[in-house]
């Protein structure tokens, strides 16, 4: 069992309840990174209806905080290919810290998947060992997140990390678990909340906390085996927030996750 496995693992109680733990090693900060938060959530909501995440959306209530909770778990509906379901992260200690609402299904097999029609690509980035690990200011080599995934960085990216950002609200990687263990959906979910916040390469923020309001995640195939090429953009910072937007793709070049977040931006620590 990989690391992230195990981290993610849930006992089901039998009443739509599951028992869980925020693990030591997924911070940022001493926060529980929030891809994690959601793949340890819909570990539970999938079991509860034995298929896999195809959409999630998470309203992020309280920062996590390592210890046990529960995911309480509700079938809205359940067809004969999708099945709908709410569900809340609870910690003993201090109440809810995370509301959740998602679609499961399978991927679709090739008879039933339709035509294809993708006009992008995947991000142009140098081969992985010529990329650059995350570091200061990300707090990433000072947390446990950090230990746990590996975020290499498009040497062009990373001009914040010198205060000297690019200019541009973009952050292009490459992403993979540090145990080099499998990306599977719930994988998929850690990688689209991994990178750092793309606002940091604007010069009228500083590189900062900058708590997520809500995540929505799509996944929209399994991924093949070896690292995901990752690219975040945004376009729309005001009013004290900014939204970003999340592509995963496989090492076959093909689309297999999205995302969108609308997150506060950071302030002075």
């Amino acid at each position: 069992m990989s690391e992230f496995e195990q981290a993610t693992t849930v006992t089901p109680r039998g009443d739509g309840s599951y028992d869980a733990t925020i693990h030591e090693g997924w911070d940022i900060m001493g926060n529980a990174n929030g891809g994690y938060l959601i793949a340890l959530a819909a570990r539970a909501m999938g079991d509860a209806v034995e298929r896999p995440p195809l959409s999630l959306t998470a309203h992020y209530l309280l920062p996590g905080r390592v210890g046990p909770v529960t995911v309480d778990t509700e079938v809205v509906r359940a067809g004969r290919r999708m099945a709908v379901v709410r569900g809340t992260v609870v910690s003993p200690e201090h109440g809810p810290v995370m509301a959740l609402l998602g679609t499961f299904a399978d991927q679709p097999d090739a008879e039933r998947a339709g035509p294809s029609v993708v006009d992008a690509a995947p991000p142009d980035l140098p081969p992985f060992d010529e990329c650059v690990p995350a570091g200061p200011p990300v707090a990433m080599n000072v947390s446990g997140f950090g230990h746990r995934v590996v975020c290499a960085y498009h040497p062009d990216d990373m001009g914040f990390r010198e205060g000297n950002p690019t200019g541009t609200a973009m952050m292009r990687g490459w992403f993979e678990f540090a145990d080099q263990g499998p990306i599977d959906a719930l994988g998929l979910l850690v990688a689209l909340d991994a990178f750092a916040p793309v606002c940091f390469n604007r010069e009228e923020f500083p590189p900062s906390w900058a708590p997520t309001l809500e995540l929505t995640t799509h996944i929209r195939e399994t991924p093949a085996p070896g690292p995901l090429r990752c690219v975040f953009r945004s376009r729309f910072i005001q009013n004290g927030m900014f939204e970003e937007d999340g592509e995963v793709w496989d090492s076959r070049g093909v689309l297999v996750a999205q995302s969108r977040q609308l997150a506060l931006i950071p302030k002075p620590m």
